[in-house]
Formats: C-alpha cells, structure tokens, sequence
C-alpha cells in the first residue's frame, strides 16, 4: 500500500502548485497574546504539563542538602541527603540508610539512584507506547506506573519495599519526561510552540519549588508521616493527570501517521477553534499528512521487506526505526537532541545547588536561614524560567541558548574566584561570601531562562514524524544518563577541587556556547513539517519536489472530492 520515494517520482503527475485559497497566515500572535487567541490548546498543554510537576516533585525536590552534617557526614563523598533522610521516624523503619548502619552510603545511593535508572528505562519504552497506543494513552499508562510506585513508597514497611516502588515511580516519571512535551509540540501552533513548551520545564521547577516547602514543613511532624505525608501528597496531581488525560484529544500528528487523516483534521480544527474549512487550518493539514506520507514512502524504501510483514517482521522495524534516528535525515537531529540535554547537565546546574549550603553555613547563617535560603535558589530559578514564557516565542530558541551559556559562564568564573581567595575564611569576608550568593542568584536566573526549558522544548519539536517519539526518547534518556553521571562526579569534584569544579562547570559553559553557534538552527515560528527545511536534512531536489508533488496531490483530492466541514 505505502509508495516509496522513488515510485513517488516515477509516476506522472500534474504541476505542483499549491492548492489555491490556503492562508498561509498564523494563527495568531506569539507569547502570552497567541496563548489567548489559543485558549483551548493552551489549556490542554497545561494540563498534560502537570507530568512535569510530578517529575520536579519526584526526582529533586526530596534532596534537600543536610545542612546541620555530622562529622560522619563529612567524609561522605555523596554531601547530599534529603530531609527526609534524616528524620528519626524515616530512620526508625530504613535502619540500613542511619548514618551508624554499616554501609549507610551504599543504601542510600542505591535508594537515590533507582529514581533515575528507573526514569531511564521508562524513557527509553515510551518511545514505541506512544507510537503504539497514541500519546494521550501513554500519558496515561505513565500515570498509573507512577501511581503504583509512589502508593508502595508511602505504604513501605522495609527497605527493599522502598527501592523497589522508587524504580516502579522513577519508570513512570521517565515515561511523563518524554511525553508529555511530545504531546505539546504535536498539539501546538507554531507562534506559541516555544510557550507552551516552556510549561515542561515550568512545572518540573514547580514541583522542585513545592516539594521543598512541603517537606520543610512536614519535618516538624511528630509521627510516621512527616516522611510519609510528602510521598503521599503526589499522588494527588498524579491522579488528577490520569483522570483528566481522558478528556484530551489526541495529536493529530500521531492521527495522520496511523492513517487516519479525516480524524486528523477533525481534531486538529478542534485545537486550534476553528471549522474544518478554516483556510489555515486546511494549510496545517495537508502540511501533516504530506509529511506522514513522506515519511512512510522513506520508510518503505528503507525497510520494504518488513513494513508489511507480520509480528516478527514488525518487531525487527521497531529495532531498525530506533537505527535510523542516526542515519541521514536524522542524525544531526538527534545530536542537537542529545547535545542538548548533555549540556543541560553539564553547565554546572548541580554543583552550585550542592556548593550553596555549605557557603550559607560558613557565612554564618543558622540551619533554618539556610534551609530557606535554599529554597530561595530554587524560587529564583522558577522566576527565570517564566521569564522564558515572553521571550522563548519571541527571541528564539538559539540565541536564547547562547545568552544562557555566556550568563552562566560568568557566574562560575566569579564565584571560582571568590571561593579560590576566600573559603578559607568566609567570616572574615562577609561581602566577598554575599557576592558569592549574589551571583549564585544569577545563576540560577540565566539557568533557569535558557538551559532549563530550551533542552525540554526543541527535542520535541525537531524529529520526523516517523521518528519523532523515537528522537525524543534518545533526548530525553541523555539527559538522565548524564543526570547520573554528574551526580555521581559533582560531589568529590567541589570536596577535592574546591574552586577547580566551578572551573570545570564554567569550561563547558563555554563549550556550550560554541556548540549552539555550530549546531543549533533556530525553529522558532516554524511548523513541525518544516523542520527538513531547517535542518537541511532532504534538501536534495528529487526529495524536494515529490513533497511539493504530494502536497498539491493532497490538496487536489480532497477538492475533488468536495470534503467540507
């Protein structure tokens, strides 16, 4: 049934024109006006963004720094714990993770760490769910895994209970990590694309930002569930998600690619509030299914033999379509996918969090100032990262990246400096510990403008059609497996290197900058379909003029056939 390219190109056609009468207007303004021109589209991305709360919530917001340590703790090259982790009824039912158990550094690393193995697994098995069973549906099978997990982690009575249903909760996670800006980019018109976008990464500093509160709240309780409390508390959300998962409509992407076009468009007039006859609306349309037709004729020529076989044959597809995301017409894509995320990890955002209690303790500060003070970090983070709701739809994505890198190059060069001259002796040079903080500040805003939305929103705006569940899964798994790796590394690096880590973090701020110059194309105020055209990907003439052909073939068909709303 599907043609390959090259039967594209064989078979006569008429002239490529553009069918006649289609607006090639946008929808509307771009940032917070085009969100009001789009309010029912907006509302869904906001919706399916709470997987980005639960994300935050999850994953950081219960590491929170011990910032009254034991002379035990300090030897430990780990230097972070949660509260949680040190609350006496935690320790009183998890005695393998009580600083006297033996080989309490193993447990609680082991505990820790399964949220991002687990992340890193559901990641990577998103990418086929919601290819298989649409993205709506996987949103909602990630709800139920995280539902599961956080349920056995409030209700665990041992420790092996507690790792086991953080694995189950961190799969879940993962799973929202990768759909839900999937969904968002699918759904989105093009001028607010980079908004919406942003609410991922929005919510994942929201939940970081409530999960601090609340657990620097539930600590003062005298009972199980000053741990328990936190963990049951996401559920909320959670549920809140699955349940309403159900009333959103499906991508009309992930429509056109299961051939189901007229469903398509249906949808996809329902989201941008228009009829079906809405000449922009008939643009975007035909602009989808060109781009699905496209890429299953590429499909077709590259695996003709198992495209149409049976289950053995399509599991082999399944394996080879991940192949393609590095072959051409993808493979600088899923660099500036995963390069992004890797850069995201490895700009520093970590060591300054894990550097900030120990400078608030030797200013001086008490162990409730610096708790609050912590939570101040992540406040301000949150503030940049609105910031980027203005001007992500209105600078773009490329120059904001390289803003970010040259803000966040800055900081570190002058807080490697100041901690290089006076660590030693912070009391004694009080102004010199407050410009320290006020450039962590900085930080944190320039981090929290640039590299913390940009690597959620282009990931998942980038991909073929066809490939795109797959791209975004490749992203998003890049950005847990070097998660883990500068957990593992940012704690031995600021114990024995002391200013020498902010140098490290500083070096690959630079070599971000660098790396967006060369690599990253800008996409603002481009449609999805138009990302070959970016990318430069099928720029060849051949390729080009069968997707005008189908583009006007499309278009004529659905004349000739009188298809109204």
């Amino acid at each position: 049934m599907d043609k390959t390219l090259s039967e594209f190109a064989d078979a006569e056609h008429h002239e490529a024109d553009v069918p006649a009468n289609l607006d090639t207007e946008p929808y509307g303004p771009t940032g917070f006006r085009g969100i009001l021109a789009s309010r029912y589209v907006a509302m869904c991305a906001s919706f399916s963004a709470i997987g980005g709360l639960l994300f935050g919530y999850e994953c950081v917001g219960y590491f929170l720094p011990n910032l009254n340590p034991s002379p035990a703790d300090s030897k430990n090259s780990q230097g972070v714990i949660s509260v949680i982790l040190v609350m006496p009824q935690f320790l009183d039912r998890f005695e393998q993770v009580s600083e006297t158990a033996p080989g309490a550094g193993f447990y609680k690393g082991l505990m820790t760490a399964m949220i991002t193995l687990g992340a890193f697994i559901g990641a990577l098995n998103q990418g086929w769910v919601a290819d298989s069973y649409s993205r709506k549906y996987s949103i909602m099978i990630a709800v139920v895994i995280f539902t599961i997990g956080s349920s056995l982690q409030t209700a665990s009575v041992n420790y092996a209970m507690l790792v086991s249903s953080r694995l189950i909760g961190g799969i879940g996670i993962g799973m929202l990590s990768m759909v839900v800006p999937l969904y968002i980019s699918e759904i989105s018109p093009p001028e607010i694309r980079g908004t919406l976008l942003v609410l991922e990464e929005l919510s994942i500093v929201l939940g970081i930002v409530t999960s601090f509160w609340i657990t620097y709240e539930t600590q003062y309780i005298d009972s199980h569930w000053s741990w328990q409390l936190p963990f049951l508390i996401q559920i909320i959300p959670g549920l809140l998600l699955g349940f309403g998962a159900a009333f959103l409509p499906f991508s009309p992407r992930w429509l056109a690619y299961k051939g189901r076009e007229q469903d398509a468009l249906v949808t996809l007039a329902k989201i941008r509030y228009r009829p079906t006859t809405d000449s922009r609306v008939q643009r975007e349309w035909l602009e989808i299914i060109t781009e699905s037709r496209f890429q299953q004729g590429i499909l077709a020529e590259r695996h003709p033999k198992l495209l149409n076989g049976g289950q053995l044959e399509k599991l082999k597809l399944e394996f080879v379509s991940w192949a393609d995301c590095f072959k051409k017409g993808c493979w600088r894509r899923t660099h500036v996918g995963a390069g992004l995320m890797f850069f995201q990890q490895f700009v520093g955002i970590n060591a300054l969090i894990y550097y900030s209690p120990t400078l608030f303790g030797t200013m001086g500060l008490d162990h409730n100032m610096q708790l609050i003070m912590s939570g101040v970090l992540n406040v301000t983070q949150l503030i940049g990262v609105i910031s980027s709701l203005w001007t992500l739809d209105r600078f773009g994505r490329r120059k904001i990246l390289m803003f970010g890198s040259v803000g966040m190059f800055i900081a570190h060069f002058i807080i490697a400096v100041l901690v290089g001259l006076y660590s030693k002796n912070w009391p004694a040079n009080t102004s010199k510990g407050w410009t320290s903080v006020a450039f962590l500040l900085f930080y944190m805003l320039a981090f929290g403008a640039s590299w913390g939305p940009v690597p959620w929103a282009m990931p998942a705006e980038i991909f073929p059609s066809s490939l795109r569940a797959k791209g975004v899964s490749i992203s998003t798994c890049s950005n847990w497996i070097n998660n883990f790796i500068v957990g593992l590394i940012t704690p031995p690096i600021v114990q024995n290197t002391g200013f020498g880590a902010y140098v490290f973090f500083a070096v690959f701020c630079f070599l971000s900058f660098a790396w967006t110059f060369y690599f990253v194309p800008e996409t603002n105020g481009k449609t999805l379909e138009e990302m070959d055209k970016v990318f430069k990907d099928h720029s060849s003439t051949e390729e080009m003029a069968i997707r005008s052909r189908l583009f006007a073939e499309t278009g004529r068909a659905r004349a000739g056939r009188g298809v109204s709303a």
